[in-house]
């Protein structure tokens, strides 16, 4: 469950336009003091993200617009108060920027290798959010807590996310994971386990903000 898909990349935020500026976006997305903190954690990813190995240096450029802003897309189909799982969080996306926005959720990244969830450990220390995010060292199957919302961003193909994240929903919960733009052939290709594992799917296009394009996700609810 380390591998992540390379070829069908999350639908990044693009700005379109040399008119928009993705840090004014970010500014007006998170507000004061998000924006504040939001600036460390890119930071963060700048410098200890590239140093670790967790983005390519050719990704600095694209952080605000392809990795955090494409990440908080989702977090209005999050619900209030809920438990949250970020699944392969990687360098923390989608959780860490959905946390910063979400206060009121109780937000889990779970990660299964080292130097990943070291990463996340030193970076939710830094950021001073430790009581609402936690770091768990884990594989998905190995997790025993149900979670409201389970979250993903190319982290492997739909059949398989099932199989990993099923086991962690609530009977109400729901999976959403950022996907490319191949997301409704996915969901065609997998019907038929969507449908045997109890499961209902739409592809959604979402963002935080008007300015940025949408992110495309796959929203999957039981029922």
């Amino acid at each position: 469950m380390t591998d992540r898909e390379s070829a069908d990349q999350p639908t990044a935020a693009d700005p379109g336009s040399a008119a928009v500026d993705v840090r004014t976006v970010a500014e007006d997305v998170f507000g004061i003091p998000g924006y504040e903190v939001i600036c460390r954690y890119r930071d963060i990813l700048a410098s200890r993200g590239i140093d670790w190995g967790l983005l390519g240096p050719r990704e600095v450029d694209r952080l605000w617009d392809r990795h955090i802003l494409n990440s908080t897309a989702v977090t209005d189909l999050i619900p209030e108060s809920a438990a949250v799982a970020d699944v392969g969080s990687g360098a923390g996306l989608p959780g860490i920027p959905v946390a910063l926005l979400r206060a009121d959720v109780a937000m889990d990244l779970i990660e299964p290798l080292l130097r990943r969830s070291s990463f996340l450990t030193h970076t939710v220390d830094d950021l001073g959010i430790t009581s609402t995010v936690c770091v768990r060292r884990s594989r998905a199957e190995d997790v025993a807590q149900r979670y409201d919302v389970v979250l993903s961003r190319a982290l492997a193909p739909l059949d398989r996310l099932i199989r990993w994240c099923l086991p962690l929903m609530k009977p109400s919960g729901r999976l959403v994971a950022i996907k490319g733009a191949s997301a409704s052939d996915e969901v065609a290709r997998h019907a038929r386990l969507i449908e045997n594992s109890g499961l209902r799917a739409e592809v959604l296009t979402v963002t935080s903000d008007a300015r940025i394009a949408p992110t495309t996700v796959i929203q999957l609810q039981m029922g």
